[in-house]
């Protein structure tokens, strides 16, 4: 019996493969292909457009320190958005912040949300918390209609292909700034340095017009083109280098952690280049 294997291409030249255990579901979307993948390494895979987005063995990590970066770094976030992020994760971690009275998603894909449900349920598991309302709708938009709404607002989103291009833009970051309250948050993931280093360097100097402070920290998640990932923060008043300690509060986590926190944003040199 021949093994099946699927292969991400990352660039022209190169790929990150996994060997497959059987295909849970297609699906082109009204936005996107959709495919969940149980594999032998990293079990049960969500893959857009061939790209991986999430996996069962280490998606703590790229939902972690979407989270709970900016949710530490302000005194008092209350009401945040997730953009993004139909698979549930980043909402499971947000609601561990009992400052948190209520968590919005804007998720443009509701298959997405539907076949994580399924296929992912650790994962999904709290979007049915009633601290939760999903909206099933473009995010750009949301975000656009919306004005002095959030403490924070974390952009969980794909590549900047397909649905996903308009929200790696300055237009889309002046409108979250919009979004935000006077002293707000927020943080977009923004690939990674090896691959996309032009992307990067575009980001953080659009975030840097509009946010007095921005800074760039990185994550390991192997799953992702690299294992290097990105992420930049861009905050109207706390800067996420100087939290007290007092500010952190005890949460379950695989991954981050208070002194990671701070670590984080140390780059290597090629990174700290880019900002």
């Amino acid at each position: 019996m021949s093994e099946l294997w699927y292969t991400e291409k990352q660039t022209d030249n190169y790929g990150i493969t996994m060997k497959v255990k059987r295909t849970l579901h297609t699906e082109q979307t009204d936005f996107q292909y959709l495919e969940m993948v149980e594999t032998e390494e990293w079990g049960n895979m969500l893959f857009l457009d061939g790209m991986v987005m999430t996996s069962q063995r280490d998606e703590f990590v790229y939902h972690e320190m979407v989270a709970h970066v900016p949710l530490f770094t302000h005194p008092n976030p209350e009401n945040v958005l997730v953009v993004g992020g139909g698979d549930g994760g980043v909402i499971r971690e947000v609601l561990k912040h009992p400052s948190v009275k209520k968590a919005t998603l804007a998720e443009i894909d509701g298959k997405v949300i539907e076949y994580s449900k399924i296929y992912l349920p650790e994962i999904a598991g709290e979007l049915e918390n009633p601290r939760v309302e999903v909206k099933v709708g473009d995010g750009f938009m949301h975000i656009a209609e919306s004005e002095n709404e959030y403490d924070v607002i974390m952009v969980d989103s794909t590549e900047p292909v397909g649905p996903a291009v308009n929200l790696f833009t300055k237009g889309f970051y002046a409108g979250i700034s919009k979004a935000l309250k006077d002293d707000g948050i927020f943080v977009a993931q923004c690939d990674n340095p090896w691959f996309k280093a032009d992307l990067i360097r575009q980001v953080q100097a659009d975030v840097k017009e509009i946010f007095p402070i921005t800074r760039l920290y990185t994550a390991n998640i192997p799953t992702y083109p690299s294992g290097l990932w990105c992420f930049t923060i861009g905050s109207k008043k706390y800067d996420p280098l100087s939290v007290e300690d007092s500010r952190f509060h005890e949460i379950e986590t695989k991954y981050y952690t208070k002194e990671l926190h701070k670590a984080s944003f140390a780059l290597p040199k090629f990174v700290q280049d880019l900002t």
